[in-house]
């Protein structure tokens, strides 16, 4: 069977865009597509948690359009995001799946299921808010505008706390992340962009009216994951989501930030498997 870091990079053609993936695990379940975070790429996933569940269930990464290996531009809305994301799935010719959605991967995630319900099974929620999201508290600009050496350890303060416990965690997620050898491209000054207005109109529409409202159309059974501070989209955010959202369950983990479940992979997918099998 085939792994993180075996899997060969694909291609699919949909809606005139050349979408890349990677597909792996056990084939015959419902497959899980992993919708992906801001400046990130089929390579900035952690292998403990995308091979954890790959033991039980297909596992399928991909490059939304314009994005490292894929062709186009990306599109500066969640929504627009979302209608590539079901293109993508539908030429795989899936019929159902269930979504893992991390960061403004939560947020396309999200739309993905208004737009497209009966496509989708189950949800999981991680690092992630609803739209009108409260940022006030977030560090994210500071953390992004910031120089690191080695420039991968920007993910250690984007994911991990501050402390010696969670930093130790964080140094193992670059070791297994950066395992695999030919690597995905980083992504274009285009792409950053075009996150970056989708994230301030995602933001804005706190001043609708009903901004809301819509979580309770979302009615599949959704797992929302979270460290106890995150300092990129507040944890308090993943509460609004989980009071609002029908069938939602929570669970925050301690001392981290908004990589938690890379801080805590082997139970975040002991608790994954257990509400996806569920």
């Amino acid at each position: 069977m085939t792994t993180h870091e075996t899997a060969p990079t694909q291609y699919v053609e949909a809606k005139g865009i050349r979408f890349a993936y990677r597909r792996f695990g056990k084939a015959g379940s419902v497959p899980i597509v992993f919708n992906q975070h801001f400046q990130g790429t089929l390579d900035h996933w952690d292998p403990a948690v995308t091979n954890g569940l790959a033991r039980d269930r297909e596992v399928i990464l991909f490059d939304n359009a314009g994005v490292a290996s894929s062709s186009g531009e990306t599109p500066s809305s969640f929504a627009e995001m979302a209608a590539n994301a079901i293109a993508f799935i539908r030429a795989l010719g899936l019929e159902q799946i269930d979504i893992l959605g991390f960061s403004i991967g939560g947020m396309v995630s999200q739309e993905i299921v208004l737009q497209a319900p009966e496509l989708v099974r189950k949800l999981i929620l991680v690092g992630t808010g609803p739209r009108g999201a409260d940022m006030a508290a977030s560090q994210s600009a500071a953390i992004f505008a910031g120089t690191y050496e080695p420039a991968e350890h920007l993910w250690l303060k984007v994911h991990f706390s501050p402390s010696e416990a969670s930093q130790k965690a964080g140094l193992a997620f670059l070791d297994r992340k950066l395992a695999r050898q030919d690597r995905d491209p980083l992504v274009s000054e285009q792409t950053i962009n075009a996150q970056r207005a989708a994230i301030g109109k995602h933001i804005a529409l706190r001043e609708t009216e009903g901004y809301l409202d819509y979580l309770k159309d979302i009615r599949q059974p959704t797992l929302i994951v979270q460290g106890s501070n995150d300092v990129i989209i507040p944890t308090y955010n993943s509460y609004v989501m989980q009071q609002h959202i029908p069938d939602a369950q929570l669970i925050l983990y301690p001392d981290s930030n908004h990589g938690s479940f890379y801080q805590y992979p082997e139970l975040f997918v002991a608790q994954a498997n257990l509400f996806l099998n569920s």
